[in-house]
């Protein structure tokens, strides 16, 4: 069953890459050469789309609009998908690359079948669950979601998939359970990038159980239509549109519901400047770079950053009486 559910100035590189990959790379690019890679991030706009004034949807010529791909070219704003082409070569997976466009090259051999989502920890009921089960016995729906970056760029991303909640309530979380642990596969034979010792892997995200039993929040299992690519987080992604994009963790092989807030990858690796909660938030600046705004692939100049990304009527809730700006 399908159900649609749609409820100005380029960054430099220091800002979008982390500190110490682009330290590194500064050290081997030496001057004239660095500065041709920030020309060529600048440019990255993907061809297809016409230059708009500022705060104008552009108009795109490669949307791929197959039937039965996608029920609309728009989100509940108005604002246009990005093509497949957008979504599926411009990624940040680093099991593979650090590169935007390594993990579509490198990821070409990745097995997503047979595939094994154990789900466990504080439930009554823990399961181990193959692919192709999740896909039949949840609803597959289509959700229209912003993906925003903490990089500062962003998307809009035709989802297929199913809500974290129906899974959840079949295991039925007790009542010491108060959040939801996720781990990526850790295999660095076939996701290279996992021999990197900058991180700790397997790469692991959480949410607090709230948050996971929202609506918007999203397993997804494909885009425009069809089953995900490696480089998008095959077979199984989270979705969770108004976080920064990190904590959408890809290629999920494990579930836990646990009583004390699980510390993800990027709070390891960076912990002053990536927090649990990761809600885009623009008042609330990256120590290193502005959160005001983001740059939408297929589009020139900047756009303002919504709050929530444009969800808050949807999850504000959750946060009430917590301090934004300390918990980030």
């Amino acid at each position: 069953m399908l159900i649609k559910k749609r409820s100005g100035i380029e960054i430099p590189s220091s800002e979008i890459t982390p500190e110490h990959i682009y330290a590194s790379r500064r050290q081997f690019m030496k001057g004239a050469t660095f500065v041709a890679a920030g020309s060529l991030l600048a440019a990255c706009a993907p061809k297809g789309f016409n230059a708009a004034p500022q705060g104008a949807a552009p108009v795109s010529e490669d949307i791929d609009l197959t039937p039965g791909t996608v029920s609309t070219t728009t989100d509940e704003l108005g604002d246009p998908i990005n093509s497949y082409e957008d979504i599926t070569t411009y990624n940040n997976y680093y099991e593979f690359s650090t590169d935007k466009d390594g993990p579509a090259k490198l990821s070409k051999n990745f097995p997503t079948s047979p595939w094994q989502v154990e789900v466990g920890g504080l439930v009554r009921n823990p399961g181990v669950y193959d692919i192709e089960d999740l896909r039949t016995k949840f609803d597959q729906e289509e959700r229209i979601y912003r993906l925003r970056c903490v990089e500062a760029w962003s998307m809009v991303i035709p989802w297929m998939g199913f809500p974290l909640s129906k899974l959840l309530n079949e295991v039925e979380p007790t009542a010491d359970a108060k959040f939801v642990r996720f781990e990526t596969l850790y295999d660095p034979e076939v996701m290279p990038g996992q021999d990197s010792r900058w991180y700790d892997w397997p790469y692991v995200e959480g949410l607090r159980l709230d948050e996971a039993m929202n609506d918007l929040t999203l397993m997804a299992t494909g885009l425009y239509g069809k089953d995900l690519l490696p480089q998008s987080g095959a077979p199984i992604r989270l979705v969770v549109p108004w976080k920064y994009g990190f904590k959408s963790i890809k290629s999920i092989v494990k579930i836990d519901l646990v009583e004390e807030m699980p510390t993800s990858l990027w709070m390891s690796a960076a912990p002053s400047e990536y927090g649990f909660y990761a809600n885009v938030n623009p008042e609330v600046p990256h120590p290193r770079w502005s959160q005001a705004s983001e740059r939408r692939i297929g589009e020139l100049g900047r756009r303002e950053t919504l709050k929530f990304n444009g969800y808050e009527e949807q999850v504000a809730y959750l946060y009430d009486g917590m301090s934004l700006q300390a918990n980030f």
